[in-house]
């Protein structure tokens, strides 16, 4: 097994269990029909994965290794792209149409927004 494999491996386990936790904890105070969870995850893993590729064009000293453990292993396990679309097939199942474009469309454009700013703010 490769090294990188391993970094992945580790990262996407801990991306997995805080993505769990904080959705678990934001849809035991948030209630509400909106996956404001999920959608929080999303934010933060978008910022998170503009940084860690804006630490690794900016700094040398970022060993590819951790780059791989940050992108594809911590962000990878802890975005849930996977969970939005299942999300939004049952916002549409449920005929609530009115919060399936709000969240689709906010999710997407923060998303971007959150990613280009963490890109932006470390790389340069």
């Amino acid at each position: 097994m490769s090294r990188s494999v391993i970094f992945v491996a580790i990262g996407g386990m801990i991306g997995c269990v805080g993505r769990f936790g904080l959705v678990s904890l934001v849809a035991s105070l948030l209630p509400f029909s909106f996956p404001y969870g999920t959608f929080l995850v999303n934010v933060i893993g978008s910022f998170a994965i503009g940084a860690a590729v804006g630490f690794a064009q900016r700094y040398d000293w970022l060993h590819h290794d951790w780059r791989i453990f940050l992108t594809a292993g911590f962000c990878g396990g802890f975005t849930t792209f996977s969970a939005f679309a299942l999300e939004n097939i049952e916002l549409l199942l449920d005929k609530n149409y009115l919060t399936f474009g709000l969240y689709s469309v906010l999710s997407f454009a923060l998303c971007l927004a959150a990613c280009f700013l963490g890109l932006v703010l470390i790389r340069n």
